[in-house]
Formats: C-alpha cells, sequence, structure tokens
C-alpha cells in the first residue's frame, strides 16, 4: 500500500524563528544562512541528467529531459526530510528544472484495479477530514508539524482513456496557516497503481498542475505492465477508485518554509544543481 508522509510547511520559518534572539539584522542573517544550507544540501542529491531514465520500482520509468528531472528512492527519503517529512521509503520524485512545484511518485503492488465504481465525493471528504484529525495526533507525538484539511481543491476525476483518478485536497499549516494544495493522481497499472502527488501552493496551482500533467507525460509503465495488457488470471485488487481517494489524500507532502518553491538549474555537463530557492510569497514581516 502507499505509504503515507506528513506535512511540515512552517518546518524552516519555525527555525529562523528560534534564531532570531538578535537584531533585525541578525535574524535576516541567521535565514539566508539557513536558506543556503538547504540548497546546498538539495543540489548535492543524485538529481538525473537529461536523457537519463529512473526506474520506479521497476514497473514504470521516467525519463528526465531538459525540463524535468528525477530523484531515486534514497534520494527522495533524503530530499522529503530537509522538507521536512518522515521519509516514506520506496518513493520518488519529480521536479521542474525551473518551476515552483514537486511531485512524489510512488507504487502500490495492490493488482488490477477495476475502473467502473461511482465516485462519492461528499462522502469520500467526511472521511478524509476524519483521518486527518487522527493522523495529525500521530504526526504531534512524533514531533512533526501538523495541517488541517479544509476541503477539495479539485474533487475527484476519472479519465477512462487515460486510467488516471486525480483530485486535489487543501490544507492550512496548523503552526503558521499558510495553505498548501496536494493533487493526487493513480495511474492504473496492470499489477497495481502508480501515486502522483502534486504539492504546490493554491496561487500557482493552475499552472503547476498543467506543468506536472505535462511531466508525467515522461512517466510510464514498462512493457508487460500497462492496464491494457491485464489478462485473465492476473490478480485483480479488493479495492476500486474511492478507496484510491481514501487511501492517499489525507496524506500531505509540504516543502519547506512556507511553500518557498523549488528551482532547479541545469549546470555544464547537464548535471541538474539547485540553483536557490524561489520565494513565491516573500517571507512573513
Amino acid at each position: 500500500m502507499w505509504k503515507q508522509f506528513a506535512g511540515a510547511a512552517a518546518l524552516i520559518l519555525a527555525s529562523w524563528a528560534a534564531q532570531a534572539q538578535g537584531t533585525p539584522a541578525e535574524a535576516a542573517s541567521s535565514a539566508a544562512t539557513a536558506e543556503q544550507e538547504l540548497g546546498r544540501q538539495i543540489s548535492a542529491l543524485g538529481w538525473l541528467k537529461p536523457g537519463t531514465t529512473g526506474s520506479v520500482a521497476n514497473k514504470a520509468a521516467f525519463k528526465a529531459s531538459e525540463k524535468y528531472t528525477f530523484l531515486g528512492a534514497t534520494d527522495t527519503d533524503k530530499f522529503l526530510q530537509l522538507n521536512g517529512n518522515p521519509p516514506p521509503g520506496n518513493s520518488y520524485t519529480i521536479a521542474p528544472v525551473q518551476g515552483s512545484w514537486f511531485g512524489i511518485l510512488s507504487f502500490a503492488d495492490e493488482g488490477y484495479i477495476k475502473d467502473d465504481e461511482q465516485i462519492d465525493a461528499a462522502a469520500l471528504l467526511k472521511q478524509l477530514k476524519e483521518q486527518n484529525v487522527a493522523s495529525n495526533e500521530r504526526k504531534r507525538q512524533q514531533g512533526y508539524p501538523t495541517m488541517t484539511l479544509e476541503g477539495w481543491a479539485i474533487p475527484p476525476r476519472y479519465d477512462s482513456s487515460s486510467k488516471r483518478l486525480e483530485w486535489g485536497t487543501r490544507f492550512i499549516s496548523d503552526a503558521d496557516k499558510q495553505p498548501v494544495v496536494n493533487v493526487s493522481t493513480r495511474i492504473l497499472g496492470r499489477s497495481g497503481y502508480t501515486s502522483a502527488v502534486l504539492v504546490t501552493s493554491p496561487a500557482t496551482l493552475d499552472a503547476d498542475l498543467a506543468d506536472f500533467k505535462s511531466a508525467l507525460k515522461d512517466y510510464d509503465y514498462v512493457s508487460g505492465e500497462k492496464y491494457s495488457e491485464w489478462k485473465q488470471g492476473d490478480k485483480v485488487a479488493a479495492i476500486g477508485l474511492g478507496a484510491l481517494v481514501v487511501g492517499g489524500a489525507a496524506a500531505v507532502a509540504s516543502s519547506k518554509g512556507g511553500l518557498k518553491g523549488i528551482l532547479l538549474a541545469i549546470a555544464a555537463g547537464g548535471a541538474a544543481v539547485w540553483a536557490g530557492i524561489k520565494k513565491l510569497f516573500g517571507r512573513k514581516s
């Protein structure tokens, strides 16, 4: 089953606040230093060069390009920890070379999922809010910041031609009241499904969602794992489309620092490195 990862949008802001015991100039300097260190650590991760391909659980592949790059499972754990999220394991990152979002991919070996179920968005949202309350309690016990689910950013919708289920959830950080939007996509395959979660801000949702969908064009199941290749005798999942929403949308990943976005650049030789952190909202006064 797809592993969950918690939200922590205010983590670096809390760090800055703890350091801001001196003058405003000292506080600004400490914040800048923390931001530079975050960028340095992220730049050291194993971002794929354009033209190279990353495997997702040996079921699917993502081809890095001049526009989009990729992290394997080990580096994704490190990346999510740097962004204030507990490492999920067996997850993968896609990100634009120039942009303000990131996406997390993982594969669930649940079997072939029949796609003939009708989706009740209101009932699903009620379940998700109940799960969010319980999830936040666990996060508090583990020392992670919490986020409250407010509602749909995009109600669940299924595209039968592409075999993709999509929905968006809107959260508020309990620490600093910053909004976070996660858009989740489930890509059905022969032996299970891929979870693809977009992490972005409400202010840039439309543009980032379009870019995210463009990036997913470089993602596909390998031969023998496509939804259309299912045959009699293959494992059939015990869950339907609604269960995919309830099992996934209650978990939220956030980018660190009140959603200061990702800014990647292609360096000499095609290696992807961090050029810095693009501020989406600007620092609070």
